[in-house]
């Protein structure tokens, strides 16, 4: 039978009261079950660094476990700068939630190409 292939989607109202400390947990919990995450935002670099610092450490202590793969598509990096100030004030207001991140197992992830507009996530058979 093959593998089966989990997306977990977090909806950024999910995360948003969290610590930052909580956000890495919640995520690389589900990461170390082998799913992969679709996350509504972005986190922030030192989340970002948190989650990377944290799979390392976890690299060769937990059979088959060998990291994690991210990226982020950012819609606002396209706009104009009109548009770049409306939305600064809107991220202040409400948060980052325009962005969507992916994270998943870099066992299960053989690759994650991005451009402005697209994620190509290519698997592992």
């Amino acid at each position: 039978m093959a593998n089966k292939l989990i997306l977990s989607f977090i909806p950024y109202a999910e995360i948003q009261k969290m610590e930052s400390s909580q956000r890495v947990k919640k995520i690389l919990d589900i990461i170390l079950t082998g799913k992969i995450v679709i996350l509504q935002g972005k986190l922030e670099a030192i989340e970002e660094s948190g989650l990377i610092q944290a799979t390392m450490a976890l690299v060769g202590r937990i059979k088959g476990f060998r990291g994690v793969e991210l990226a982020v598509i950012n819609p606002e990096s396209e706009q104009a700068l009109f548009e770049k100030i409306k939305m600064g004030i809107a991220k202040v207001l409400a948060g980052n939630r325009y962005a969507l991140t992916i994270i998943g197992p870099a066992s299960i992830v053989k690759e994650i190409k991005r451009d402005p507009k697209k994620i190509e996530l290519m698997l592992k058979n």
